[in-house]
């Protein structure tokens, strides 16, 4: 190992922020349900429950699918107990514009595949909980959840909560440029199969054109658009939308189309459920049919994922944004718009809000970064959160 790598391995033993994330980046973790042929999280694993353990916590492994293991890791503490989750798998390194493995640190900027999504936060809890653990404080009971998964299925997560796992408070730390968000909106995907008629392109006698139906349909949903906009917003995450995922139909140019299939994705705000989604959708597929009686569909939907919501005054949320204002962040409070794992927890009784280094513009791009000092402060932040967590004694 050159010596460059064998200097930031030991920092990273040591708890430094920025070395944690390089050595991170530096072990490929592609979610193999994303990536053909992707390594998991099986080594990266291994090297997170190792330092965990080196630092003192009990460490379990818990696989929960072939090859994608699950790192939890429990310190004991006073007063409530804090959950502190990250991710562990990253979506595909193919096609990226910079090395995805190198981890390079070049202007104060961490890149990889990762690096923002999310290894940066998995470093910052990680080194806090070692400062937790090995330095002079109180301290809360902390739970360390370093998931597989999260950018698919979220396997991980749902088998750490089927597990039983409790905790009073969590904080998951997704990239939010170390802004506090404690709503997220959710998703509901939905399939529309319009069937139509095959026959020859001369024979419109005979042929009933699937993709033209299908055409009717998305045309009439910019009505539902519209109604979406007209609802009050929410205070942090705006207004519910809908869009085209993909469209399927046709065999050939002069053949009429028998069937035409939609993707749709309406996304969520906290508290609306599939089911209410469905019947939007299902209502305006109704008017189009008795517009046009022949057309023939069925809309269902294939996957819910709903989204929650902390309360603004919650102490969870005052409690880190005190802990960032002592650091010098005043980033205050918003709203994430993607989906995250925060819902698993929310929905198990654990009020889970995002806070973590990075730009969510970041994740997932072809020269993927971080800026290092976040990784650092937010490190700083989280360990004066969970001392002051543990009680008023609290250093």
């Amino acid at each position: 190992m050159p010596e460059t790598q064998a200097a930031t391995l030991r920092a990273a033993h040591e708890g430094d922020p920025i070395a944690l994330c390089r050595v991170l980046v530096a072990i490929p973790s592609e979610n193999p349900s994303l990536a053909p042929g992707g390594s998991g999280e099986s080594e990266i694993a291994g090297l997170t429950a190792g330092l965990l353990e080196e630092w003192g916590l009990a460490v379990d492994v818990v696989e929960v699918a072939e090859g994608r293991p699950n790192v939890v890791a429990h310190l004991e503490g006073e007063g409530p107990t804090l959950l502190l989750n990250g991710h562990l798998d990253t979506v595909a390194a193919a096609h990226m514009r910079v090395p995805p493995f190198a981890a390079d640190l070049r202007d104060g900027r961490i890149r990889g595949r990762g690096a923002c999504d999310m290894k940066g936060g998995v470093a910052s809890l990680m080194a806090a909980v070692r400062r937790l653990a090995l330095e002079e404080g109180h301290r809360p009971s902390v739970v360390v959840a370093l998931t597989a998964d999260e950018e698919h299925t979220s396997l991980g997560m749902q088998a750490l909560v089927a597990s039983g796992v409790r905790a009073d408070l969590a904080v998951v730390c997704e990239p939010t440029s170390l802004a506090v968000m404690p709503a997220h909106k959710g998703f509901v995907w939905l399939e529309a199969i319009f069937r139509g008629k095959a026959a020859h392109g001369s024979r419109p006698d005979v042929g009933v054109d699937a993709i033209r139906h299908a055409g009717l349909y998305l045309s009439s949903l910019d009505a539902l658009q519209k109604d979406l906009e007209a609802r009050p917003a929410h205070p942090l995450l705006g207004h519910g939308s809908w869009h085209v995922g993909t469209v399927h139909g046709g065999e050939a140019d002069s053949v009429y189309p028998a069937a035409c299939r939609l993707t749709l994705e309406r996304r969520t705000l906290p508290g609306e459920a599939g089911e209410d989604v469905l019947r939007e959708f299902r209502s305006v597929l109704d008017g189009v049919r008795a517009r046009h009686p022949n057309v023939e569909a069925d809309l269902r939907i294939t996957l819910e994922r709903a989204g929650t919501e902390v309360a603004t005054d919650d102490p969870l949320v005052r409690g880190l944004l005190a802990a960032a204002r002592a650091c010098g962040v005043a980033r205050g409070v918003a709203g994430m718009t993607a989906w995250v794992d925060a819902a698993w927890l929310n929905q198990a009784g654990i009020p889970a809000v995002c806070f973590g280094p990075g730009s969510i513009a970041q994740a997932h791009s072809a020269d993927e970064w971080i800026d290092a000092r976040e990784i650092e402060v937010c490190a700083e932040i989280l360990e004066r959160f969970a001392r002051d967590a543990a009680g008023p004694s609290a250093s």
